[in-house]
This record gives structure tokens, sequence and C-alpha cells, in this order.
């Protein structure tokens, strides 16, 4: 299952759009119920077709509801990307984000690497959800614009790394490499 387990505290240092209190506020089976029925939706559909009827017909809530929880379908999609990017990020080995020092550029690229494909294999369901915003550069630059430059401040740090290192040519240019493993 899905936890949903993001604080407003949390969404608010994140994000603009966030659910209502309103979903904070129901039992946490209930708003699981909820961010598994998006999941379904979002894992079969694109954002465009994914349909909040379906949403609040599979989590067993009259659509109404719904907007009592969410503003509209783009703040539940928003809020469901940022709980996956948390559980992308619990992936990351926490001894290499602690201890970066003591390990190689090499070393860390593929620990990064790796951590993503351990993500993809240990959660199937989320994997075409993520797929299908890739597809959507407009979506995708909505969702992720504020990620974005923190996916590339990320790796142009980790490249940096790689050049004191010596690992990496000097002349490489950091933020074309970094957009390029961004993606």
């Amino acid at each position: 299952k899905f936890k949903a387990k993001m604080n407003r505290e949390e969404i608010w240092k994140r994000n603009d759009l966030m659910p209502k209190d309103t979903f904070f506020n129901l039992p946490a089976e209930k708003r699981e119920r909820i961010m598994e029925a998006a999941i379904d939706e979002f894992a079969t559909h694109n954002f465009h077709q994914a349909r909040v009827t379906a949403i609040a017909d599979q989590a067993g809530i009259a659509k109404g509801s719904f907007y009592q929880y969410f503003e509209d379908k783009m703040d539940l999609y928003k809020y469901l990307m940022d709980l996956l990017v948390q559980k992308k990020m619990s992936y990351l080995n926490q001894d290499v984000v602690k201890n970066r020092d003591k390990y190689d550029f090499f070393q860390l690229l593929r620990e990064v690497f790796i951590s993503g494909i351990r993500f993809a294999m240990e959660n199937p369901r989320l994997l075409p959800i993520g797929v299908m915003l890739a597809n959507d550069k407009a979506l995708y630059h909505e969702i992720y614009g504020e990620y974005q430059d923190t996916s590339a401040d990320f790796f142009r740090n980790l490249l940096e790394y790689g050049k004191e290192q010596g690992a990496l040519d000097p002349a490489i240019d950091l933020e074309l490499t970094a957009t390029m493993l961004v993606g």
C-alpha cells in the first residue's frame, strides 16, 4: 500500500497546491484508499484522460467529497507526485548521502542509478505514471519545474565532485551534463 503520510507543514514547504485540511483530517485508511485509487487511475490513464469520477468511485467516496479534499485533479496529481518523489528519494543509500566523501564519483553515480532501478522494480505500479508524465513535456514542467532545478543542482554538485576527484575531464560542461542526467 502507498502511505499518504506527509503532513500539511511538510507540503507547505514544498508546494503551493496541496490537499485541503479536510483530507488530512480523514482517517489514514481513507486517505490511503484515495491515494491508491489515484495511483490506479494515473497508472492506466495519462493526466488528461484520468477521471476524478473513476478515482472517487474506486475510493468509495462521492465525487463531491473529492472536491472537499482537493481543489481539482491537478491538486491531487501534484500531491501524488510529491509523495512519489519522497518515496523515490528514500531508496538512496543513506550512508552515501551522509558520508559522500568516503565514496568516489563513480560509486556515487552508480548508487544513484541503482536506487532508481530498485525503486522502479519494487514499485511497478508507479512506473507507468512516471513514463506518461515524462512524455507530456508541458505537464512535466508544470509538475517538476521546481524539482527539475533541484535535480539538476544535485547532479551538478555530483559532477563537480567528480571533477575535483579527477574522475572527470576538467573541460566537461557541468550544466549540459547535469541537464542530460536529469532527462
